[in-house]
């Protein structure tokens, strides 16, 4: 594979993955906090674990959880030594800061949605292959297919964007550890993924094809439809229990 011209040279390092699991997820409709609702019987957050392992392209995984959860998160992980869980924050942001001061060591950062739980192997693979080839920022996305319109607070449609153009963005995001550390250096910072804080920096972030499996548990619907894709899939991953 050939180096990216981007001025950033592949380098050798830890990959760690960063799973933020301390949401509450209330559009599932759960009373559990949505990383810890069961898919197909197994919890999204051990099944988005077990597909970061089977990737065979991660060093580390560091789970962010709420503090009530850390015991019964540490009980229901694959015991190995590479899966860590630390307490995460009342929002999404502090939970992966949370994780990136935990691994100091980090040479490369996935953050990747435990909601994400059916993310096939093969694609988190593809993202830290091309950041050790030198991409300093790597995010998987899908084509849009529905058309979609920008409108006002009042609901009024003010432009239709060329979806050509478009990706719906997918995790694991990949990133240098240390442009990921600088996105989360100024404190009080929003964005919708961590990509969008790498864009703030002024540092391109590039797309690679995404997987329809990779898909976000969101609503009651999602559930629905992941539970049938594992039922259906005969989907399973070989981690020692």
């Amino acid at each position: 594979m050939n180096t990216p011209d981007n001025g950033v040279r592949p380098t050798d390092g830890p990959v760690v993955a960063l799973v933020p699991a301390a949401g509450r997820g209330v559009r599932l409709g759960e009373s559990t906090p949505k990383a810890f609702v069961p898919v197909g019987g197994t919890p999204m957050v051990r099944l988005a674990v077990e597909g970061l392992i089977a990737s065979g392209a991660v060093d580390r995984i560091i789970v962010m959880v709420p503090t009530e959860l850390v015991d019964s998160a540490v009980a229901l992980l694959p015991p190995t030594g590479s899966v860590q869980v630390v307490v995460g924050g009342a929002e999404r942001i502090d939970s992966v800061r949370a994780g990136i001061t935990a691994a100091p060591d980090a040479a490369y950062f996935l953050v990747h949605d435990a909601a994400r739980a059916l993310t096939p192997p093969e694609l988190i693979a593809r993202v830290t292959a091309e950041l050790r080839a030198g991409r300093p920022a790597v995010v998987p996305g899908l084509p849009v297919t529905d058309t979609i319109k920008s409108v006002d607070a009042a609901g009024a449609v003010t432009g239709t964007p060329e979806r050509a153009g478009l990706r719906a963005i997918q995790t694991p995001q990949g990133f240098a550890a240390d442009l990921l550390r600088s996105a989360y250096a100024t404190e009080g910072i929003q964005a919708t993924d961590d990509a969008g804080l790498v864009e703030r920096l002024g540092v391109g972030v590039h797309t690679i094809p995404g997987d329809p499996l990779a898909f976000k548990i969101t609503t009651p619907l999602d559930l629905r439809l992941a539970d049938a894709v594992l039922d259906g899939a005969g989907i399973g991953r070989a981690v020692a229990p």
